[in-house]
Order: C-alpha cells, then structure tokens, then sequence
C-alpha cells in the first residue's frame, strides 16, 4: 500500500511540474507584439486617445498610396500597414473608400495646391516675374522623373475619377477652381499696378495656365520625359512675358 501511495505522489509532482513548465514557455512562444510589427501606439501617456491624429495619418498613407496606384487600385490593407491603425479605427473615421478618398482630395490634395501655388499672392510689384521665376524652379527641383513617374494628384484622380463619380468630379472642379482663382487675383493685382496690359482678360488667362500647366505634367509623365516639362514651362514663361505692357 505504501508503494502504491508514493507511485501516486510521484505522478502527481511530474503533472504538476509539467504544467508549471508549460506556464511560464506559452508568453515566450506568443509574444504580445508578434502580430502587428507594425502598430503604433494608440493612446497617449495620460491613456487618452487623440482620434484628429489618427485621422491626419490616415489620410496622408491613404493620400501617398491614392497617388502611387490610383483610387480603385489603392488597397486599405496598405494604409492600415503603413499607419498601424486598425480597421475599426478606419471606418470609424471613414465608412467608406469613396469616402475616405474625398477627404484626401478636400484636405490633403487641395491643401497641397493653395500651399504650392497660394504663397505667389504675396504682394509683388511684377507677378509675371513672380510667376515665371515659380515655374523655372518647378521645372528644376519639383519635377525630376521620380516625380513624373507618379504624376500631379489632382490630374491623375481627374482622369481617373471625374468621368465615373460624381462626388469625385465635383470635389476636382473645386480644387481647379481655387488654383484658377489664386492666379486670377494675381494678374488682376499686376493690372492695377501696372505692370500687366489692362486689356488681359485675367480669368481666361489663369484658366489657360493651369491648363498649360496640368497638360504639361501629363504629356511628361506619359513620356517620362523632364525636358519636355522644362521645354513646355519655357514657352509658357515666353507666353507670360508678352502680358507685359508694350513700351
């Protein structure tokens, strides 16, 4: 009997010895992180959560992944990688694609153009010169062929987007708007000072630049070609020189 007691016991102590080994290994083998390599913390220090953070990164991965493979090829998956939010997060800003690309072209792409294009409103005595000098240096450090590999934004979702989705088109047409009219106010600012013929029917003359502009960039990156940007900028900058009141 006595044996056979201390058999038991024996079996027992390695059971529970096996369990305790199996304890303390199952953390190491599963580590917390393992799965999301990628994911970034989601609240701050004080444990509250900032969700206008959280949705100024997303829309500059969805902004980044939009330009490289176009609205209908850009993959969720890729933002939420890049960004580490989860997909919650993201529907709970966005509930939809379509709606998350609208905020790009609202608040990223539009941004981009008034921050690109807005500061030649700064009060100048010449804005052809302004202008001419704007377009040299987008011809010399804006557009090398990386960039033309990938094209202007704006054009590229106009052309993908504007004849299939109404929402798209209209949000586009606002963002042409507000670049046609920063230069608009910009010749109409030379003519009263005079350094721009009165006769220049400014409107018409900002809706041919950003034309020239947009057409340019395309022509280029479907060539891949930076020197016919730069050939096209220069015959844009001789066109803009003839604005100038005759002498």
């Amino acid at each position: 009997m006595k044996e056979t007691i201390a058999r038991q016991d024996r079996v027992k102590q390695t059971q529970l010895g096996t369990r305790s080994v199996s304890s303390v290994q199952t953390p190491q083998r599963y580590p917390l992180n393992a799965a999301r390599p990628h994911q970034q913390p989601r609240q701050h220090k004080n444990g509250k959560r900032n969700p206008d953070h959280t949705r100024e990164v997303l829309l500059q991965a969805a902004f980044e992944e939009i330009h490289r493979s176009g609205f209908r090829a850009a993959s969720v998956d890729a933002i939420l990688a890049r960004t580490g939010v989860t997909k919650g997060a993201l529907y709970y800003h966005f509930p939809t694609k379509t709606q998350l690309g609208y905020a790009v072209v609202e608040e990223v792409i539009r941004q981009r153009i008034l921050q690109r294009w807005g500061h030649v409103l700064e009060e100048t005595e010449d804005p052809i010169t302004h202008l001419i000098e704007k377009l040299r240096y987008e011809a010399k450090h804006r557009w090398p062929l990386e960039a033309l590999q990938v094209g202007c934004p704006v054009n590229n979702l106009a052309n993908e987007m504007s004849p299939i989705d109404e929402g798209f088109r209209q949000r586009i047409e606002h963002v042409f708007q507000d670049w046609r009219g920063i230069i608009a106010r910009m010749l109409q600012q030379g003519q009263k000072s005079g350094h721009i013929r009165a006769d220049v029917n400014a409107t018409q003359v900002a809706t041919f630049f950003v034309a020239a502009v947009e057409g340019t960039i395309g022509m280029a990156k479907n060539a891949q070609d930076p020197k016919l940007l730069q050939d096209n900028f220069t015959m844009l900058q001789t066109y803009l020189a003839t604005l100038r009141p005759l002498l």
